[in-house]
């Protein structure tokens, strides 16, 4: 456990732009920063960091919060995990006392396999630097390629014993199961036992974008390689690893990336360590596998730039046109590099200086319209592959999400060719269309139609339409997006169309926008006080927070919000209302509760336009006004919901003149009751 006042230290030590910054690019704008959203797949920045309230929130996706609140959500910690990893940033020493052995087996699973592959990366390390066969084999082996040793320790490779159960024995004996060594993959279990995955093998440990082992790659070293079918084995997809999500080398390649602005895509692992070794360290691998989006989504976070950079061989040319068109969808400046025949990265990086290696990657390298022009299209006389090279050129610049670059370069394309422009642009716009597809939402008459995960949507009410942009399929004003504004359901159909909640009168929760607004009071105001000396029972005088005021008028009437989690936090509110230096945006957006922390994130951070999109301004007036008209609002919506309820009762009792009668009256009082409360509000009743 850790105590109160080391996790306040922590928590005051933290500073949310630091804390993102480690995960995406972030750029000033205004008094905040705004960046690439980490939780979806995000084309135009729509993630604010907040200095001044240490917060930050996605107006697409909704997910944000404090430094520790991110850190959970991206990272999947847990709350105590999460302020350990704050502070080793902040070099905040905790002492903790020892886990018991129930504390122990009661650790996540998730967390027991980092902890394994984490010991499993410091032994296969110690080995190659300690073990006789490890400095004799394994270190030889690096030597042999050139890696120094401070590259070696840059990215702790190692060297795994060739005897079978070497790993296998000293991890059962240091205490960790047999369970997680499989589950991890450093071993395989059979009919015969137990035995290592990687024995004789050199070591390239995988790190994940905040810098946690994730996967082992194991190569059999140069005298074993001959007759071998697999040169290189890799740890199998797991809780932890999955191979089209993770990057070789995106940890130590993170910060140069965004310096640079700019990343290199090589294949291997060799790659990546010779290109930092060369003093270029923006430089990451897929290691083999196929270019995924999530890699893509991945590197976004940090820079739109990509240099796909692999030997001028068939495999690093076909390699090199497979990844051109998923890199231009997702919005990314494509360049391409193909070394002389024969080196690749690893080999080049190793015969040239630094300067020398720079100054080729800069005069050789050239946009994906260039590359494909001299591959598919130059000095090719048959027509009809002529003919399917344009095509293939064509559909890569149909996918470019910018109109504006996708026009520039089907200029630059018929310029190179010496094709019309327009003959290009008639193709150009039929590939287009028949990318567009209906959104399946919305069928028959009036389809609106998406394209690469935005979608326009309409809403309307009372006669008026309110059009928004939405993006990855999340519309803004729906509970995942940014608005407190929830369309309303017409009159007649199912709930009717009234603000409100569940109250005593009994009918569903209908509408959640009033609700939401008061929440928001007491997220943002629940602290302060609106009501000063009010005359109490006894004859004494209190005074009234804006969360006491809110529970103590509604609970006059038994009212309570729909949702279970806004009552329990205006119960909090409530509770810690008469403490000393509480706030309430703190308190909320600090939550180990992520659920909580993330709403009131939402809630507490400025509103403002974002890229054209229709935002809610928050009401003008004082926040006692504000509070009153709201709760005003909120007592309508239950008055217009139980009027509904009783003219459906009404119907159903035709022939029971004594329940008509009671039903009539109980109609005449609610209506009463809403009508003075519209009057109030200023708000027309038909």
């Amino acid at each position: 456990m850790i105590d109160r006042a080391t996790v306040d230290k922590i928590l005051d030590a933290a500073r949310i732009v630091d804390v993102v910054g480690e995960f995406v690019t972030l750029r000033k704008s205004g008094v905040n920063y705004k960046g690439l959203c980490p939780f979806h797949d995000d084309r135009n920045p729509s993630f604010m960091v907040s200095p001044s309230k240490n917060i930050c929130h996605c107006f697409v996706c909704g997910k944000g919060g404090t430094p520790a609140g991110f850190l959970m959500e991206h990272e999947q910690m847990s709350y105590p995990e999460a302020l350990r990893w704050l502070a080793k940033k902040y070099n905040i020493e905790i002492v903790e006392k020892e886990l018991t052995d129930e504390e122990r087996a009661a650790q996540s699973e998730r967390e027991s396999m980092f902890i394994v592959n984490e010991w499993a990366r410091d032994w296969f390390h110690q080995t190659l630097l300690n073990d006789p066969d490890g400095v004799a084999i394994g270190k030889q082996y690096f030597r042999s390629r050139g890696i120094r040793d401070d590259i070696i320790e840059k990215f702790q490779l190692g060297y795994a014993p060739q005897r079978r159960d070497a790993l296998c024995q000293a991890a059962q004996k240091a205490g960790y199961k047999a369970e997680f060594l499989v589950k991890t993959g450093l071993c395989i279990e059979n009919e015969r036992g137990l035995y290592d995955r990687y024995s004789g093998r050199a070591i390239f440990p995988w790190l994940n974008v905040s810098g946690k082992v994730v996967a082992f790659g194991g190569r059999v070293l140069d005298s074993r390689t001959k007759g071998v079918a697999q040169k290189y084995v890799n740890s199998p997809d797991s809780d932890i690893y999955h191979k089209e999500r993770e990057l070789y080398g995106i940890y130590q390649a993170k910060k140069a990336i965004v310096k640079e602005d700019r990343v290199f895509m090589v294949e291997g692992y060799t790659d990546v360590i010779a290109m930092h070794q060369a003093g270029i360290e923006n430089v990451v691998a897929n290691s083999g596998t196929a270019l995924s989006e999530h890699q893509i989504h991945l590197l976004r976070r940090f820079t739109q730039n990509i240099t796909l950079l692999y030997d001028g061989d068939e495999a690093g040319i076909h390699a090199a046109m497979r990844g051109t068109d998923m890199l231009l969808a997702e919005d990314m400046n494509v360049k391409v590099l193909l070394l002389p025949d024969g080196d690749d990265p690893d080999s080049f990086a190793r015969k040239h200086s630094t300067e020398e290696l720079r100054k080729y990657i800069d005069e050789n390298q050239t946009d994906f319209i260039a590359f494909k022009t001299r591959l598919t299209v130059e000095n090719i006389d048959d027509p009809v592959k002529r003919s399917e090279g344009i095509s293939g050129i064509v559909q890569s610049i149909s996918v470019i999400p910018n109109q504006i670059l996708r026009s520039t370069y089907l200029t630059d394309f018929a310029r190179r060719i010496g094709m019309k422009e327009q003959t290009l642009i008639a193709e150009l716009n039929k590939r287009v269309r028949k990318s567009l597809t209906p959104n399946p939402s919305r069928g028959g008459e009036g389809s609106i139609y998406s394209q690469g995960g935005n979608t326009l949507t309409n809403y309307s009410q009372g006669g008026s339409t309110l059009t928004n942009y939405s993006q990855g399929g999340a519309p803004l004003n729906s509970e995942r997006g940014t608005e407190l504004y929830t369309p309303l359901p017409p009159a007649g159909g199912a709930g009717g169309g009234a603000v409100g909640a569940v109250g005593p009168a009994g009918g569903g929760a209908v509408g959640p926008a009033v609700e939401l607004l008061l929440l928001r009071e007491i997220v943002r105001h629940g602290d302060e006080v609106i009501f000063d000396n009010v005359e109490t029972d006894d004859g004494g005088t209190v005074s009234l927070t804006v969360a006491q005021y809110i529970d103590l008028d509604l609970s006059q009437d038994e009212l309570q919000f729909s949702q279970p989690l806004y009552q329990q936090m205006l119960a909090d509110a409530v509770a810690h209302s008469g403490e000393a230096g509480w706030k309430a945006d703190a308190f909320f957006c600090g939550s180990s509760d992520p659920q909580v922390s993330q709403l009131a994130t939402r809630l507490v951070i400025d509103r403002h336009q974002l890229g054209g999109r229709f935002v809610l301004e928050e009401r003008e007036g004082s926040l006692r006004q504000r509070v009153q008209h709201l709760i005003m609002d909120f007592r309508l919506g239950l008055m217009e919901q139980r009027l509904r309820l009783i003219q459906q009762q009404l119907r159903q009792a035709s022939n029971d003149m004594e329940h008509t009668i009671q039903l009539l009256k109980e109609h005449k009082e609610t209506k009463e009751i809403r009508d003075m409360l519209a009057k109030k509000l200023g708000t027309d009743i038909l």
